[in-house]
């Protein structure tokens, strides 16, 4: 056994193994959700645009992403080194704290993935998938490598310089990806027939599935940042139950208030505003402080996710609704519910600690949101500009899944031989479909 090996702790690292499993799960699991929110001509797109993504970001990941986030610190708090690029010198008797350092890796990098599929839930219907696929590697380490850097790298200024609080990912992760996602909304510009047509959910039932997976890998993202088998990650766990419960609760009472009717859809999207929330705080707050930032998200994230028709942004999942400002809940209210017990000495307002903790959350969301969104915007204007970002009117009229893919997930028609239910008038047959990306 070497020296290295010795400071391994094997209940921790089985705990992370599993724990990397149930967030890389998180993925497909949000295939699904997305999936059934759009249309049925566009749901293979969907699921492809998630699925992608887990072997892009984990190429771009392995070479210099990992470097870049975790590789000490090489510019003033805002970046790594490169000295663990392509994962150099990192064998199996390296070691970070008390797991295998390439499991550390593993498990961040499943982060970066479902961050980045996340932003897809904002411009579904409607992106070139090629240019998808340019996008999602180049905003990885443009955008989420340095944010997480910032939170969580060594030297990084959020976590180190500013002393701001977020366990699980509320800033990079969920932040990031809906800024960018408003970003991007902007750059596209919204889906034909938005505010004229019905867009609803073709697929509840997948809906409700997707959402039960990701609540189910929710636990390995949130306790397994505890990166060990102990008493935090046992109250992030039991935090993360209760956060999702209380979302969902807050969702469909407003639905019932307002609207006269507790909604599938609205379930499924109250639970996973609670889990947002409860991602940067959930190894910061106590239990009651746990309920209390799950029920803001659901109230709050249901009245958002409205706020794209009065202001006329095309967010077509819900992303800014739900991730953007469920993760700036769960982060502000660290300042006003963290506790001693959970973090070993930071106190948010409501336990003494006065209003330092809460302005440092404060800064730590603003600087991030704006740089989010003001990169994301840059690079998609410049791939708008250079590829194109949106897809063809024919395209977006037929659907993406028989223009790009050229399958179908339901039988509306066998290639070839008819277009698709919601085919435009100016798709006369299939076999003139465009099937550019």
């Amino acid at each position: 056994m070497t020296l290295a090996a010795a400071h391994v702790n094997t209940g921790d690292t089985a705990w992370l193994l599993a724990a990397t499993a149930l967030v890389l799960l998180m993925t497909p699991g949000l295939a699904l959700f997305y999936g059934g929110m759009v249309r049925t001509k566009s749901v293979l797109n969907m699921l492809m645009m998630s699925f992608v993504s887990i072997a892009l970001v984990t190429v771009v990941w392995l070479a210099v992403g990992y470097a870049l986030a975790f590789d000490g610190d090489a510019f003033a708090g805002l970046v790594g080194g490169l000295g663990h690029a392509g994962m150099s010198g990192l064998g199996p008797g390296s070691v970070h704290g008390t797991v295998p350092t390439l499991l550390f890796a593993t498990f961040q990098l499943t982060f970066a993935v479902i961050t980045a599929a996340l932003v897809s839930g904002a411009v579904a219907d409607r992106t070139k998938f090629s240019a998808w696929l340019v996008f999602v590697p180049v905003w990885t380490l443009l955008v989420y490598v340095p944010v997480a850097h910032w939170v969580w790298g060594p030297g990084g200024w959020i976590g180190n310089a500013l002393g701001a609080l977020d366990f699980a990912g509320g800033l990079p992760v969920e932040i990031t990806s809906g800024a960018s996602g408003l970003a991007l909304c902007l750059v596209l510009g919204p889906r034909l027939g938005f505010k004229k047509d019905a867009m609803r959910p073709h697929n509840l039932p997948m809906v409700i599935l997707g959402a039960g997976l990701l609540w189910f890998g929710w636990f390995g993202f949130n306790a397994g940042s505890a990166l060990g088998a102990d008493g935090l990650a046992a109250a992030a766990f039991l935090n993360t139950m209760a956060a999702g419960c209380t979302g969902l609760l807050g969702w469909l009472f407003v639905e019932q208030k307002r609207d006269g009717h507790p909604t599938t859809l609205g379930a499924a999207s109250g639970a996973v505003a609670g889990l947002v929330a409860i991602t940067p705080s959930c190894g910061t707050v106590s239990l009651l402080g746990s309920l209390v930032v799950g029920l803001a998200a659901g109230v709050v994230c249901s009245y958002a996710v409205g706020w794209k028709f009065k202001l006329n942004y095309d967010d077509s999942l819900d992303v800014v609704g739900v991730h953007l400002v469920g993760g700036v809940i769960g982060t502000l209210l660290i300042g006003l519910f963290a506790e001693k017990a959970m973090t070993g000495g930071t106190e948010g307002l409501f336990y003494g600690g006065g209003l330092v903790p809460l302005g440092k959350q404060l800064l730590a969301v603003v600087a991030v949101a704006v740089y989010a969104f003001a990169v994301t915007y840059g690079l998609g204007k410049l791939l708008d500009r250079t590829m194109g970002l949106r897809a063809s009117e024919e395209q977006e009229y037929t659907g993406l899944d028989l223009t790009v893919h050229a399958e179908t997930a339901y039988d509306h028609g066998v290639l070839g031989h008819g277009a698709p239910t919601g085919a435009s008038p100016v798709a006369t047959s299939a076999q003139k479909v465009n099937t550019q990306a």
